[in-house]
């Protein structure tokens, strides 16, 4: 985190992070399924190893989201936003 980041762009940043969390957890399910439905197990190996990278980076989305919004409100309760 950058000290000179205000309020805003922290909560801003961890926004963006929750975004792309839920983007992550989407397609992870989407590989879960694929990994389901399709035909041949060597595809269907693959897909699952999709699904865990996916999730994985959902889990850094998830943890980067806190620590921008930690860093928020921590200039938050500093008193000048800055």
């Amino acid at each position: 985190m950058s000290d000179d980041k205000s309020t805003a762009g922290n909560m801003l940043d961890s926004a963006k992070a929750k975004i792309n969390e839920g983007a992550d957890r989407a397609r992870a399910a989407g590989h879960d399924l694929a990994s389901k439905v399709g035909g041949s197990t060597m595809e269907n190996a693959g897909d699952k190893a999709k699904a865990m990278e996916d999730r994985a980076k959902a889990e850094v989305h998830n943890k980067e989201a806190h620590a921008s919004y930690d860093e928020g409100k921590r200039e938050a309760q500093d008193g000048d936003g800055h």
